[in-house]
């Protein structure tokens, strides 16, 4: 690993984002480039992280940014996991949203995302004190 990572609000170029989401496995995404270009263009804030120019990872913002900031895509390139930029990208997403009451996210329940997403600052619904609900509709 070469130079430092810099993380900074930046909507990546699609050719840049299709790798890293191919990285991840992320194939929903990747079978419909357009799709994704629309997600990331239509996103409050996108924040990715780079090396040496290279995309690492990214981390993206919907919602109406005054009363719920949802957290959505935040991955980072397997052979870069485990340096913070994961934390970093959350981190960086959030920044401008801290006023925010509502900051949601969804994620798989794959392996060390509740420690991951707990050491942030979230709470997993079900633990809640609020006896909050969630709900999704998957298409």
């Amino acid at each position: 690993m070469s130079g430092d990572v810099q993380v900074r609000a930046e909507v990546p170029v699609l050719a840049d984002a299709l790798v890293v989401y191919d990285a991840v496995g992320w194939s929903a995404y990747t079978q419909d480039p357009t799709l994704l270009e629309r997600a990331l263009a239509g996103s409050l804030r996108v924040v990715a992280a780079r090396r040496d120019g290279e995309l690492l990872g990214l981390a993206r913002v919907v919602g109406d940014g005054a009363v719920i900031a949802y957290l959505q895509d935040v991955l980072v390139r397997p052979d870069a996991q485990g340096e913070g930029i994961g934390r970093r990208l959350v981190e960086e997403a959030l920044a401008p949203f801290a006023a925010v009451r509502q900051q949601v996210l969804l994620t798989d329940a794959e392996p060390g995302q509740r420690a991951f997403y707990e050491a942030l600052g979230f709470t997993e619904v079900r633990d809640h004190p609020a006896e909050l609900r969630a709900f999704v509709r998957l298409r």
